[in-house]
């Protein structure tokens, strides 16, 4: 059996027990439509914190922006906003189906696009800070979009909206909305893996691991920056336009910026699963859900002692993250091979192998880790040349 029928088989079954799931288990169609939910929160958080470098603990701000966006389309094109918001939903719109599901799509795919030129604008400002500056930057922001939403009047204000009817039944309305966040996750994946087998990832990789030299070696670090936060915003603008129609009301502190759960359970799952990597993101998010939703129900009042016990076992003993840790202990399994750079003559007297550690692809080098200390000048230039030599 060769590779390429195995990973058929893989994505297949994922695809087949991602459909069947709710049916399998109808108690649970709303848990596990959260759960695709938080699969995309950790691989747009991923972006940037793992391949490009940038902790961002603002990515929340897109998940808002696009519920509120896809609200106001999806009401404002059949009703007037202000005159629905000023009830503060006690006067709820029987929208007809037509109106329901073309209200919904429009709201969706303008939320998308709005929210990837929000990042776009703000990418351009924040963008000048680095490090734990960056994230206070971007966290201050989402911060700030929650206290102007909630003053804004036009949307709600503090008293929030309630989305309109979904014109069906409660059982078909969970598997709707399921759907939904399946096939959002499924094709965050799908981008993804296409994007990370491209040129782009490396220049991302690139900023991550020095991004003056990077910038010396004529990468236009800003473009970079700036498309890489529109790919996320654009796929969290959509599941925040599905968030909000799920839960049916929505409010710009607890559930539309909801910094210190939603914006922090983006960073957690992805540290748990191992940043920097595809399938970590998404480990990360399964492990997370599960346990979050077993202490939530059984932990009640214990719930945040547990995660933080989780975050301590996860800093102690797996600080790559789980898929750091296998890639670490099982390097074949994920076609990582140690390849030997022989030093020059006059380099000898102070290191004899230089190991580098190159992870192939079909599509070339995808990823290099230096696996080794005290690098000459000489060497070191060696494995510059091996990460940045691809980067055109």
């Amino acid at each position: 059996m060769n590779l390429l029928f195995k990973k058929i088989i893989f994505y297949a079954a994922i695809l087949l027990a991602g459909i069947f799931a709710p049916i399998v288990f109808p108690a649970y169609t709303f848990q596990l439509a959260v759960l695709w939910m938080m699969i995309l929160f950790a691989l747009t958080w991923d972006i940037l914190g793992g391949q490009m470098g940038y902790n961002s603990l603002g990515n929340i701000l897109f998940f808002g922006a696009g519920m509120y966006i896809c609200t106001v389309v999806q009401i404002g094109m059949y009703y007037d906003v202000a005159e629905y918001t000023a009830h503060f939903g006690a006067v709820k719109i029987d929208f007809t189906p037509y109106q329901y599901f073309t209200g919904i799509s429009a709201g969706l795919v303008i939320a998308a696009f709005a929210c990837a030129i929000i990042a776009v604008i703000f990418g351009w400002i924040v963008f000048g800070l680095r490090g734990p500056y960056f994230a206070i930057g971007t966290l201050g922001v989402a911060i700030a979009a929650g206290e102007l939403v909630g003053a804004w009047d036009y949307v709600g204000g503090g008293g929030g909206i309630s989305l309109p009817n979904y014109p069906g039944g409660p059982g078909d309305r969970e598997m709707f909305f399921y759907m939904l966040c399946f096939i959002s996750a499924v094709c965050t994946f799908i981008f993804l893996k296409w994007l990370y087998s491209t040129r782009f990832q490396l220049a991302l990789n690139a900023i991550r691991d020095d991004e003056e030299k990077a910038e010396a070696m004529g990468i236009h670090t800003n473009r970079y920056k700036t498309i890489a936060w529109s790919f996320a915003a654009f796929f969290l603008g959509i599941s925040g336009g599905i968030f909000g129609n799920m839960t049916g009301f929505i409010e710009p502190l607890e559930v539309a910026f909801p910094t210190v759960t939603f914006g922090i359970f983006m960073v957690l799952m992805v540290l748990l699963g191992g940043k920097g990597t595809l399938w970590g993101p998404v480990i990360g998010a399964i492990i997370f859900h599960v346990i979050k939703e077993i202490t939530w129900t059984y932990l009640l009042g214990w719930q945040w002692v547990a995660l933080g016990a989780l975050i301590i076992i996860n800093v102690v003993y797996f600080q790559q993250g789980i898929m750091g840790w296998a890639q670490e202990k099982w390097p074949e399994l994920f076609g990582i091979t140690v390849d030997e750079v022989v030093a020059s003559a006059e380099e000898k007297a102070f290191i004899k192998y230089v190991p580098v550690f190159i992870r192939f692809s079909i599509f070339g080098f995808s990823e290099v880790v230096v696996g080794c200390k005290n690098l000459s000048p000489l060497n070191e230039s060696i494995v510059n040349k091996i990460m940045f030599g691809f980067i055109k």
